[in-house]
């Protein structure tokens, strides 16, 4: 076959259907369960500020606002999961799947104000302790965990997916939070120890406090870019380097737009060929891109081997020939 004696370089694009990398999943949850959700939330922030005013608990109250700010929070999810479903566009060229990831990014902010305002008013307390209605904390700890314990196994089919875990573990956390303030309550009236009250609410608050800087962490990394933690750049390189007619690659760029959904882009240094040999170059390096490291959107530019690199970025060391 005779070969080209001009330089030449080709792009090749594509999305791939489907795959079998572990980490690509899609919520397999209907945005109506949030939607059922945010109402039992609200009756339950209800049902908690009754109780902690009647039972004077400063831990029932934190959870009150705690779990107030699950409405806000389901209802920006709720959003997001419906913008997720759109199509891209000529304005979100990507598509929305970053959505989601907005969403936890804001639920998470938010959180973490809350839980410094939460752990203020419980130190406040803890100074100067007051009589609680064990009775109240009980019954109305026990209510929420009901429909805590129910949002949360509701959600943990869609764990994987950012958006709804900063869900799960609000809820999950809700959860704990309401167990606590049970045995607390238990523990109050057998000791009649005040202190254990607003100590439970300086808990509460440390432990949103620490799962939404983990929220706050993750998806400040997707919306700047970041590499999936799940894949390396040095792994992608060299499994590109084992097809045939790879020399090098370079400019070799990872990110994720949220939700489980991976891109690539990358340069290869190929020798002289036909088009069609190009295209079949092409098909593989997606293929391989799709199968073994989940991306399902890959941009590749070729690139004609035995000139040099423009770029300073070489990942990994040039075949030797």
């Amino acid at each position: 076959m005779a070969a080209h004696s001009h330089d030449h370089s080709h792009a090749g694009h594509s999305h791939s259907s489907g795959h079998a990398h572990a980490c690509h999943v899609h919520p397999t949850l209907r945005p109506s369960v949030l939607g059922w959700a945010m109402v039992a939330t609200l009756g339950l922030v209800l049902a908690e500020v009754f109780g902690g005013i009647l039972g004077r608990s400063v831990a029932l109250l934190n959870d009150a606002v705690h779990n107030l700010s699950d409405i806000p929070a389901l209802g920006i999810s709720y959003l997001a999961m419906r913008w997720a479903e759109r199509p891209a566009d000529t304005e979100k060229t990507y598509g929305y799947h970053r959505a989601g990831t907005l969403a936890a990014y804001t639920n998470a902010f938010v959180l973490v104000l809350l839980s410094l305002w939460l752990g203020y008013e419980a130190f406040e307390r803890l100074r100067s302790p007051v009589e609680v209605v064990e009775n109240w904390m009980i019954w109305t700890s026990v209510a929420a965990l009901a429909v805590n314990g129910g949002i949360t196994l509701a959600l943990v089919r869609g764990r994987l997916d950012l958006n709804l875990r900063s869900i799960l573990i609000h809820n999950f956390g809700d959860a704990l939070s309401n167990i606590a303030i049970i045995a607390g309550a238990l523990i109050i009236h057998a000791t009649g120890a005040r202190w254990i009250d607003p100590l439970l609410g300086l808990a509460i608050g440390l432990l949103v406090l620490w799962s939404s800087i983990g929220i706050l962490r993750e998806s400040s990394h997707i919306l700047l870019e970041g590499r999936p933690p799940d894949l390396q750049v040095e792994d992608v390189a060299r499994a590109m380097l084992k097809i045939e007619g790879v020399q090098e690659v370079h400019d070799v760029h990872l990110w994720s737009l949220g939700g489980g959904h991976h891109a690539l882009s990358l340069h290869a240094r190929v020798p002289d060929m036909h088009l069609d040999e190009c295209e079949r170059l092409l098909a593989s390096i997606k293929q391989l891109a799709s199968k073994e490291f989940g991306v399902e959107h890959t941009t590749v530019q070729l690139e004609r081997a035995g000139l040099p690199a423009q770029s300073g970025y070489v990942m990994p060391e040039p075949a030797k020939n």
